[in-house]
């Protein structure tokens, strides 16, 4: 699988098929998705869903096929209050039947005993299909440090549960370089690249994180000393999304692919 992908939120929730040409034709190889639209949908998309539509994930898959895209990361498996990862067990089999390697997930319910019990079950159940799980933190979740994210990892017991570190979650939780580069290679199993202020330009950290990121080099982050951190085997997947790009009219295509091109150049340039 080529090391670039593009991730779910840069495309605003794309039909499958669509989603994998575009990642094919900008010449990345993995995508991360849901089994179903994003809540919001500022294309227009029509509405899908792989849950509900066995015709579409025949085509998703012979697409995948075709083009020479897979999809790295299956989105929905968030550790919500209320709520039993049990539930999503039928959904991690058609991650499975699409051919997903990883699950990706969220901590969200503040109630942090609940939420690492509940990742261990998730951790289970998706061993149990011959997928890891990768744990992605941020400033407005539950789960919302480095540290916070290990401990979890350590609280299942098992080399299947993994970090997604994504950069603007990551420094703005306050990581650094060297907390990087300290930790065991083998924690990481996925990282997201995009590009921000150093400092949040909203309130609501989410808006900004869901809606208003920025190319890499258009940002503050030390991108470059990020990736370099980074085990070398590691997907990177873009998330880039920039809803007023598309208010002014431009396409996805060109937006995403400024920032496929910048982050091609700067995995380029890396030492070694």
């Amino acid at each position: 699988m080529q090391r670039l992908g593009i991730d779910l939120l840069s495309t605003f929730g794309m039909p499958p098929v669509r989603y994998i040409a575009l990642a094919a034709d900008l010449g990345c190889g993995h995508i991360t998705t849901g089994l179903g639209p994003l809540p919001f949908n500022p294309c227009g998309f029509p509405a899908w869903s792989l849950r509900a539509d066995p015709a579409l994930r025949r085509e998703t898959l012979a697409a995948m096929r075709d083009r020479g895209v897979a999809i790295s990361v299956g989105a929905g498996f968030s550790l919500k209050p209320h709520a039993d990862v049990r539930d999503l067990a039928a959904d991690m089999d058609l991650m499975c039947e699409l051919g997903a390697c990883q699950l990706g997930t969220v901590g969200m319910d503040r109630d942090l005993p609940r939420s690492f019990d509940q990742f261990a079950i998730l951790v289970q159940m998706a061993g149990a299909r011959g997928m890891e799980v990768v744990l992605d933190y941020a400033p407005h979740q539950a789960i919302n440090t480095l540290d916070a994210a290990c401990a979890a990892l350590r609280h299942t017991g098992s080399p299947l549960a993994l970090l997604s570190i994504d950069a603007m979650h990551f420094f703005r939780a306050g990581g650094t370089i060297a907390d990087l580069a300290a930790l065991d290679p083998a924690l990481i199993g996925y990282a997201q690249l995009c590009d921000v202020p150093l400092e949040p330009r909203y309130a609501d950290y989410g808006h900004e994180a869901m809606f208003d990121r920025l190319v890499p080099g258009d940002g503050e982050l030390p991108l470059a000393e990020f990736a370099a951190a980074l085990p070398r085997a590691v997907l990177l997947g873009i998330e880039v999304p920039m809803r007023s790009e598309v208010e002014r009219g431009v396409c996805l295509r060109t937006s995403l692919g400024r920032a496929v091109a910048a982050c091609r150049e700067l995995l380029e340039k890396l030492p070694g």
